[in-house]
């Protein structure tokens, strides 16, 4: 038992990723470094302008320029040390790297569950209550708001790294994947670890399916909204805004149910790691996209920002 419990406290983690498919690791080191770069201009490109213009200081837009944050973060987390280790025979990670990685993985994927929340309440009022819209979402309840997501993802990732880094290894340091992910290291265990996965379900009800419910909730009541506006103009502003959002959650739960609902070994080790690349790369890489290309708000604000650039340099 000494041995279990002193191996957890061991130097380094080897992941293995993709080294069992060597050929396909320099396609995936070119693909990704591209997904990658894309992402950082992409979400950093809408968290700019969001700021910088003026006609974008709403409270959708401060929503959104938080979840590029958490994109960007995201992606940072963990990409750069698959860029590294595709590239190269050295899979190492060290036990801090591996502590960091956990944790910033499941605290960002939690505030990320309750910030589409968040944003799903925020179009409730815009298209059931548009009225009282700027009083209900006041700077206060929205910077209130983002605290209690971001407050709730640090408090669940910090109730749920421990517990999954202490687990006893029995000598075991191979992590079969492509970062420190919490099923993967689950499946390292040389216990039984049944209990630990009943209560990182337990947990993980509470951090994405109740978001995700109240997500469904909210819809429901701004469809029952929409259906009763009789322009098509009102309808089709609605449907483009709303849209976006429920494609940005479509991408996000899809993916994270599937990893979040089954931490052991019941999920399919080759299956989790792809599923988990799209989850960090391409659902990111994604988002800007879709909020830019459905939104006229975006692309005017763009518009702006670029034009002015242009008829201040001429004069």
């Amino acid at each position: 038992m000494m041995h279990g419990t002193n191996d957890s406290f061991q130097s380094h983690f080897i992941l293995l990723g993709f080294s069992d498919r060597p050929h396909l690791e320099k396609i995936l080191f070119v693909v990704i470094l591209v997904a990658y770069l894309l992402t950082v201009v992409g979400n950093t490109t809408i968290i700019l302008v969001s700021r910088l213009d003026p006609h974008l200081h709403t409270p959708m837009y401060y929503f959104l320029t938080h979840l590029s944050f958490l994109d960007l973060s995201f992606t940072t987390s963990s990409i750069p040390q698959l860029l590294y280790n595709l590239n190269g025979h050295d899979k190492t990670i060290s036990y801090i790297g591996c502590a960091i990685q956990l944790f910033l993985f499941l605290g960002l994927g939690g505030v990320e569950c309750l910030l589409l929340a968040v944003m799903a309440y925020d179009r409730f009022v815009a298209v059931c209550k548009p009225l009282h819209y700027m009083v209900i979402m006041n700077p206060r309840l929205c910077l209130g708001l983002v605290l209690v997501a971001w407050s709730c993802g640090v408090a669940n990732s910090l109730a749920m790294s421990p517990v999954t880094l202490l687990l006893p290894r029995c000598g075991r340091h191979q992590v079969d994947h492509f970062l420190c992910e919490m099923p993967a290291l689950i499946r390292m265990a040389c216990i039984n670890t049944v209990v630990i996965e009943g209560t990182v379900f337990v947990l993980a009800v509470g951090i994405v399916l109740s978001p995700l419910i109240f997500i469904l909730v909210s819809y429901g009541y701004i469809v029952k909204a929409v259906l009763q506006i009789r322009s098509a103009s009102g309808r089709q502003k609605v449907f483009n805004t709303c849209g976006s959002h429920l494609t940005v959650v479509s991408l996000f739960y899809g993916n994270i149910i599937y990893m979040y609902m089954q931490p052991g070994n019941s999920s399919s080790q080759d299956q989790g790691k792809f599923l988990t690349l799209f989850y960090n790369i391409v659902t990111p890489l994604l988002n800007p996209l879709i909020y830019t290309l459905r939104n006229k708000e975006v692309k005017g604000a763009l518009r702006r920002l670029l034009l002015g650039n242009r008829d201040a340099r001429k004069e």
